[in-house]
């Protein structure tokens, strides 16, 4: 159940799974910055080299995320479209 929402119970099914898709895109978009931060910080080369692996993994996530929202949800697709 989503932490952001009081009334969770009344969302039908639809809009449960975008706050679900919506929270997870939030998530990855964190996760890409706190990688992103550390790169810039490492000096080490073999540790830079994982970090950029998971971040490259985590933008991975968070364009699957895009294309499901895209999917489910007409109007957040014409603002893509309109914004590409």
């Amino acid at each position: 159940m989503s932490a952001t929402y009081n009334d969770w119970d009344r969302l039908d099914e639809l809009s449960r799974d975008l706050e679900r898709a919506r929270t997870s895109l939030s998530e990855e978009l964190d996760a890409i910055d706190w990688y992103q931060q550390r790169i810039a910080a490492s000096k080490d080369p073999e540790l830079r080299h994982l970090l950029k692996h998971n971040m490259d993994e985590e933008k991975e996530h968070a364009a699957m995320l895009i294309e499901w929202i895209r999917k489910h949800d007409p109007e957040q697709d014409r603002a893509f479209k309109e914004h590409d």
